[in-house]
């Protein structure tokens, strides 16, 4: 192993200097040189005189990462096991049972049934807990043991024992097929006349899924849009143009990328006439919003096409090329940055230290922390379409900071973010006992409420578990919160995730603030046409 690899290690240095040349950076190439025989002599001196065998793909692996972590936090290097996963989440489907699941007191238990999936025909319900898998006992699986056991080619077939409350176990066989996953997570009206469209990634199927949604909300009487993007960290620029030009009237910019290389500068314009160019429009954002997500909000902002509501932005304003590498692997390097319309740089400022580039998105008042940081820097500032002022220094700054105003006391936190998922497991089976609410989904969902007796219920249910742990009555602080979302658990199992987003909308305090701006976003988008 030990010449052969050396010789190796030494050609792949020489491959690296002569790629490198080839795209012409001179100036570094004498230290470059130097350091690649510095890195080689290493090599040998590790491969000679180590007290051990060393495991060199594991070594060359985490050589690889550093490299890609010293240029910027999304310059990455992707193990071939990893980037199959990642281009299965881009293409939108995978091949599998179609289960949304947890493991809950050591067994996978079904979250939901994905809508027309092979769990679904057979008949598996949200609570059900998968004990055997192909006579296998399930207990304490891992999660990584879930995806290798139920994902598999489709037609072949998996054996699959079910307990299920009330009922003795029983068996089912499972034939594996294409699962869709799912951009829109929710496509709900809000009331009469506003539609609202909750996007959580961009993929291969996203401006697909946005275009019937659109359709189909219009079509119940939708004349005003709530677009909601928290949460959304991005993906495919390809759709986050296609989905911008839904609402942009042709011929305007919506986001340009410049880089080193000229073949990295691009110009993406709308071009596609819809009926949703006109209609009133507000976009959610939050710091979780990154990417495809900001490019977005950021044209809805220059062009004065509506208004941005919530927090300030992740700031990701980096275009990555993927590389793929002999061995399945891949690099994405990062090869130019996005700007708005108006010029912003959406990427906020690097300085080498990963801790810094994150810690800030833990704060409670990391727009405060942000806004000062920019104006140490001297913070830009920019011009909209319609002459408004708009500021760069990294991700998109709303029109309306909006704190979440819902504040849990913290005994409710705990009890919601308890690993034994008190609600969904009191929603689960409230709705297994009580089937003939189904049959009156309008009546539930506008008129429904948990009564006193059943949250006492459901506060019994949560003191036998944790016992002596907390003071579970504390949580009566936030008793119409619990039973908001106990209801909305309940109508998850029902109907699914549509009717789930209508029922908790009632506490969700940014997209009441964005319905009331609705109008403003619509003179807004007014004055702006009227001076063209």
């Amino acid at each position: 192993m030990n010449k052969k690899k050396i010789f190796i290690s030494v050609l792949i240095g020489f491959l690296i200097l002569g790629s490198i040349f080839s795209g012409r950076v001179y100036r570094a190439a004498n230290q470059l040189y130097l350091k690649l025989k510095i890195l080689n002599q290493v090599i040998s001196l590790i491969n000679t005189n180590y007290v051990e065998v060393p495991d060199w793909d594991k070594i060359i692996n985490s050589g690889i990462s550093g490299i890609m972590d010293e240029l910027d936090p999304h310059s990455v290097y992707i193990k071939k096991k990893k980037l199959e996963k990642v281009e299965e989440e881009f293409r939108g489907e995978f091949e599998g049972i179609g289960i949304e699941f947890d493991i809950l007191n050591g067994y996978i238990t079904v979250i939901s049934p994905i809508a027309n999936s092979p769990a679904e025909r057979v008949g598996l319900q949200a609570g059900d807990k998968i004990v055997e898998i192909d006579g296998e006992s399930a207990n304490n699986i891992t999660q990584e043991e879930v995806f290798k056991k139920l994902r598999g080619p489709q037609g072949s077939k998996v054996d699959l024992t079910i307990q299920r409350k009330n009922h003795k176990d029983f068996e089912v066989t499972i034939v594996r097929d294409k699962i869709p996953i799912y951009s829109v997570s929710a496509s709900i009206m809000i009331n009469d006349s506003t539609g609202y469209i909750y996007l959580n990634r961009f993929a291969e199927t996203s401006e697909r899924e946005v275009r019937q949604a659109l359709k189909d909300l219009y079509g119940q009487g939708a004349r005003q849009f709530i677009f909601d993007l928290r949460n959304n960290s991005g993906g495919l620029l390809g759709q986050a143009v296609g989905i911008a030009d839904f609402f942009i009237s042709g011929q305007q910019k919506l986001v340009y990328t410049k880089g080193r290389k000229s073949e990295a500068n691009s110009e993406y314009y709308s071009n596609e006439a819809s009926r949703y160019e006109e209609v009133p429009l507000v976009v959610l954002i939050n710091r979780g919003s990154a990417s495809a997500s900001e490019i977005i909000a950021g044209a809805v902002q220059d062009l004065d096409r509506g208004l941005i509501v919530g927090e300030r932005s992740f700031g990701k304003g980096l275009v990555q090329r993927q590389y793929k590498l002999r061995d399945g692997s891949a690099v994405r390097i990062t090869v130019a940055r996005y700007y708005t319309p108006s010029g912003r740089l959406i990427q906020r400022p690097y300085n080498g230290d990963l801790n810094d580039y994150y810690e800030t998105f833990a704060y409670e008042n990391r727009d405060s922390v942000m806004d000062e940081r920019d104006t140490l820097l001297h913070k830009h500032k920019y011009t909209t379409e319609g002459g408004r002022t708009v500021y760069g220094g990294g991700g998109i700054t709303p029109d309306y900071h909006v704190e979440d105003t819902l504040d849990l006391n913290e005994t409710t936190a705990t009890v919601l973010r308890h690993p034994s998922r008190f609600v969904f497991n009191f929603g689960t089976r409230y709705a297994s006992e009580n089937q003939e609410l189904k049959e009156k989904q309008q009546q539930f969902v506008n008129e429904f409420q948990i009564s006193d007796k059943e949250y006492v219920e459901f506060k019994n249910m949560v003191k036998e578990e944790i016992r002596d742990s907390i003071e579970v009555d504390r949580i009566d602080a936030d008793k119409d919160f619990i039973k908001n979302r106990i209801k909305a658990e309940v109508a998850r199992n029902f109907w699914g995730y549509d009717q789930y987003y209508k029922i908790v909308q009632k506490y969700d305090y940014r997209i009441n603030f964005a319905l009331d701006k609705l109008p403003e976003a619509r003179r807004l988008f007014e004055s702006n046409l009227n001076k063209k």
